[in-house]
């Protein structure tokens, strides 16, 4: 076994593979960047070393820099991660000319799938389902064109070198064909340095299924079952979950065959993915297989009890794998959710910036993970039900715009998906994010949205249930009765430490009032708050009661309570004028808590009016300004492409809202915007 390890990477995959190799008492050196002096996985490796400046290319992608590292450090192995060198053949070339152990496959099996056109023909050699396409190497957009129009639309474009939804785009007609083409080669060339496209048919209402495979250098092939990757963004996954609640056992066994077969026509080894596309009739079809370990598999490796970091470098290290096909059993649900530095108001646009507060919630160790031994915080105490989060930030850290946004994985495990899905509500409730965009209240509404829970869930789920994109969560009457009664109580506790401090006290109870006015989201309730030393009882105007109980102190930003016997989380801010901002299950709120004269004064003071800011474009997100399509004195019909902003990673073409005349233009291409910087005014 190896001693010491470097992880190529950085970020949360980074702390991952280190929590693994410190559990098995291997060494880890971390490589960082400039902007990365600081991050988490620097802090939690036994070495570190600095090998550039911010961007990738000139640091983490640099294969001359992290080769100097593996020098300097004496590292036996390297462990890529996912994405940046993961899947680069000539980096695996170059450890295996310096007799350093690379933590995945073969070289030639990363060559082999890492070109979408020759995975799939080898693919189809050996048995494997494959999507109908052309494979071969596309000129320019016209000839684009001219090849989606044979294929048929719908189309989608990819980068053959691609991965992680970078370079991909659906193209409906003519148009969207040629400007999707040049999109894709340019993110291609961006983000994996080779800007070669194909194009394939683009299954309408497909589902994402995915088989996690793993490979000895010994012959043994198994695979894990399925995790249903469906829920997307922009062709990025956002939820994942196993096993799949759509699959069949005769389907999940023909599709883990052919994944197992197409293991071994490449001569794979370590862990991998082979990713389909399956259709309303289950019929699958090969979309490609990823040569790496795979952003979503952590809920593989809570319904099987397997650690796949640990498999992967025992693998590396010349060991068979401890089981067999048979000896696999899938246990219980697990569901993942990507938590994003993004916007989910402004169209999930990236986010960036301090993370003024970061508390996830608390681990829970439950199911196969914890009964193998592997739970991968020692700390985590038992429960029915599990909660893991895998991230590489924390409180006070900076979210940069040079790499991917996304700053955790939540996990939840349970016996049955009811179950996974009520845990993964509670655990969203209580993760605390501030400072930055982020997308937990689009995850809590997914939670709760009809279809997710269903099970009736395709890749145009968000497409199809956020047309308009997402415009937040509204609460049922019911919901907000909960939360009214929870923020009375809560108001009343506030009250009275603030009676105790004025000193206008000696018996509180004699001088905090019973009656008072809750105000939320339209509603205006009257209540009377009884309360004794277990909790309060809120009675409502028209006859409703409701018991509150919590150990809730002012100042906590975070409330756990139970309202009528039902669990209820809230994060909390006090606000001034008597009342507090409450986000719960995706909805964020403002309640409003007074006295009976306080709300009648308060009801005929006006409001503030916004900004008027409809003759400009604001730059959506913090970006850099790639290209400027109009110019001064130009008329715009709406649709019309304005200019074209790059953040982590990704090009965002800003367009017209409406017609128009550019009258100024602020920004150039080079610039480095923020968030409402004016890109452009019209008259």
């Amino acid at each position: 076994m190896f001693d010491k390890i470097l992880i190529a990477n950085r970020g949360e995959i980074a702390c991952r593979v280190i929590k693994t190799a410190r559990r098995m008492g291997i060494k880890t050196v971390a490589i960082y960047s400039d902007a990365d002096r600081h991050a988490l996985h620097v802090k939690m490796a036994d070495e570190a070393v600095h090998i550039g400046p911010p961007p990738a290319a000139q640091s983490y992608i640099d294969i001359s820099r992290v080769m100097a590292a593996i020098r300097e450090t004496g590292a036996q192995a390297v462990h890529p991660g996912y994405g940046f060198l993961s899947e680069n053949p000539r980096f695996a070339a170059a450890l295996e000319e310096a007799g350093v152990v690379f933590i995945g496959p073969p070289r030639e099996a990363i060559e082999a799938m890492g070109d979408k056109i020759t995975s799939k023909k080898i693919a189809a050699e050996a048995g494997v389902n494959t999507v109908p396409g052309y494979m071969g190497l596309i000129a320019d957009a016209e000839e684009a064109v001219k090849i989606s129009r044979e294929i048929g639309y719908p189309v989608m474009i990819k980068a053959s070198a691609g991965g992680g939804g970078k370079g991909m785009r659906i193209a409906w007609n003519d148009e969207e064909a040629r400007e999707g083409f040049q999109s894709s080669k340019n993110e291609a060339a961006a983000s994996f340095g080779d800007d070669r496209i194909f194009i394939e048919k683009f299954v309408t209402q497909p589902r994402h299924i995915e088989i996690q495979v793993l490979a000895d250098g010994h012959g043994n092939v198994v695979y894990l079952g399925e995790r249903e990757c469906s829920i997307q963004r922009r062709n990025q996954k956002v939820i994942e979950e196993a096993p799949s609640p759509f699959l069949d056992e005769a389907t999940r066994r023909a599709m883990g065959e052919q994944a197992c077969a197409l293991a071994r026509a490449v001569g794979y080894r370590s862990a991998g993915t082979v990713e389909f596309i399956v259709d309303g009739e289950r019929n699958f079809y090969f979309l490609e297989m990823n040569t790496r370990l795979q952003v979503e598999h952590p809920v593989t490796e809570l319904i099987t009890g397997i650690d796949l970091v640990e498999q992967m470098i025992r693998v590396a290290a010349g060991e068979k794998l401890p089981f067999s096909q048979e000896d696999i059993t899938l246990t219980g649900w697990a569901i993942e959710s990507r938590l994003y530095a993004e916007d989910p108001y402004r169209n999930f646009l990236p986010s960036t910036g301090r993370l003024t507060r970061y508390r996830p919630p608390a681990e829970v160790a439950a199911g196969p993970m914890a009964d193998a031994g592997k739970w991968l915080d020692e700390a985590a105490p038992r429960g029915e039900t599990a909660v893991r989060n895998d991230t590489g930030v924390y409180e006070g850290g900076e979210i940069s715009i040079y790499y991917d946004p996304m700053i955790a994985k939540l996990c939840t495990w349970a016996p049955d998906r009811a179950g996974a899905i009520e845990a993964m509500r509670v655990a969203l409730d209580a993760f605390e994010v501030e400072g930055i965009g982020h997308n937990i209240p689009f995850l809590s509404a997914v939670m709760d949205h009809p279809r997710f829970v269903k099970g009736d869930i395709t890749t145009a789920f968000i497409a199809e249930e956020y047309p308009e994109g997402f415009q937040g969560v509204q609460l049922s009457e019911e919901a907000l009765r909960r939360v009214a009664a929870a923020a009375a109580a809560m108001h009343r506790v506030a009250e009275i430490r603030r009676a105790r401090i004025s000193g206008r006290m000696d018996n509180h109870e004699r001088h905090v009032g019973e009656d008072w006015v809750v105000e939320i989201d339209g509603h205006r309730w009257p209540v009377k708050i009884k309360a004794d030393r277990q909790g309060s009882t809120v009675r409502f105007e028209d006859d409703g009661d409701y018991r509150v109980e919590s150990d809730w102190t002012p100042g906590r930003t975070l409330a756990v309570l139970e309202v009528n016997g039902e669990p209820l989380v809230l994060k909390v801010n006090e606000i001034r004028g008597g009342g507090f901002r409450i986000r719960t299950r995706g909805a964020e709120l403002k309640v409003f808590v007074r006295t009976p004269r306080a709300a009648e004064l308060a009801a005929l003071m006006p409001e503030k009016a916004p900004p008027d800011t409809s003759k400009m474009l604001l730059c959506p997100m913090p970006g850099l300004v790639v290209k400027i399509d109009v110019e001064v004195g130009q008329q715009v019909e709406e649709g019309q492409p304005l200019c074209t902003v790059e953040a982590m990673k990704m090009e965002n073409i800003l367009r017209a809202e409406r017609r128009g005349v550019v009258a100024k233009i602020h920004a150039a291409p080079g610039d480095s915007l923020g968030v409402d910087e004016v890109i452009m005014e019209f008259e």
